[in-house]
């Protein structure tokens, strides 16, 4: 069978996620080598993610990679992935989908609800920050970066009192010996594509898109196309407030979605159901920027947005 080259981050999870791809590419009888390579949200450690705001931050130098032949395959988080790919790439395949949901983890206090007034809660995703901040307002919330090894470290050494993290890649490494929650969509909506790994080629490339077409999970498909088309109608990455988790059921699929102002004053919730992943994406996306979502990310992207505390 073929030598297959795959580009990846050198994460524990972005290593877990890619060696788990090669496992079941050798299963098949093709011979698997990793290219780890070094992306710029890898590099900027010190900064929280919202203040970032490269696009593609976490994909650029792979796809880099992959344009110049030097690997064949990319395997990314699909929550990583713009919801508009550079010219000249295609997502092959989606994977079977981890736990969507996200996770509170502490090591005193059980619930969210238990954090004393003015907890340390860690977490750099104004997602999340939002929706903390609307039912817990006394909160205060601090930039969390690093692997997830790293994140837990601080939270064991007592620099936050709770952390939220994503669910998937806590499983993926056997790490939830903190977990006290996994949080309901209809509370903390997850980011679009959470979960789920996007296999990225080269445009075109027929041969490889046929490789790993037996990847390719038609509940993750339709659930994430759902939500990512939500995602492009709003415009936003995963550095602005939004929120997307779709669920497939036979023919029917039931997107909820969020789209908040940071400092959770304001969120806005919509459920719809539908057939057509883009088209039930795109109807709730608009209906959001109609309710008042225009104006939010107005205001995000010209960063009247309430800052972000600095680090404890």
């Amino acid at each position: 069978m073929a030598l297959l080259r795959i580009g990846s981050r050198g994460s524990q999870l972005a290593l877990w996620q890619a060696n788990h791809i090669s496992a079941l590419l050798r299963d098949r009888g093709h011979e698997v080598e990793l290219e780890i390579i070094k992306t710029t949200g890898d590099k900027i450690l010190d900064v929280a993610l919202a203040k970032v705001g490269t696009k593609g931050m976490f994909t650029k130098e792979i796809e880099e990679a992959l344009a110049e032949g030097r690997v064949d395959l990319a395997v990314h988080s699909l929550k990583d992935l713009p919801t508009d790919l550079p010219e000249g790439f295609e997502i092959a395949a989606i994977t079977t989908r981890e736990n969507a949901r996200d996770a509170f983890l502490s090591i005193k206090y059980g619930s969210i609800e238990a954090l004393p007034k003015g907890a340390k809660v860690g977490t750099s995703s104004l997602r999340r920050q939002a929706q903390l901040k609307q039912v817990r307002p006394d909160l205060e919330i601090f930039p969390l970066r690093g692997n997830v090894d790293t994140r837990i470290r601080k939270l064991e050494e007592g620099q936050y009192d709770a952390i939220i993290l994503a669910s998937a890649g806590l499983n993926r490494l056997g790490k939830t010996e903190h977990v006290k929650q996994t949080l309901d969509p209809n509370f903390m909506c997850p980011a679009a594509g959470q979960g789920a790994l996007g296999i990225e080629i080269r445009l075109g490339d027929s041969v490889m898109r046929d490789h790993l077409k037996f990847l390719d999970d038609h509940a993750a498909r339709m659930s994430t196309t759902c939500e990512r088309a939500l995602l492009n109608k709003l415009g936003g990455g995963c550095q602005v407030p939004i929120g997307a988790h779709a669920t497939v059921e036979g023919d029917e699929i039931t997107l909820v979605a969020i789209c908040a102002k940071p400092d959770g004053s304001v969120v806005l919730r919509e459920s719809q159901k539908g057939t057509d992943p883009v088209a039930l994406g795109e109807q709730v996306g608009q209906t959001l920027l109609r309710r008042g979502g225009e104006e939010i990310l107005r205001e995000v992207y010209s960063e009247n947005a309430a800052p972000v505390p600095q680090q404890p």
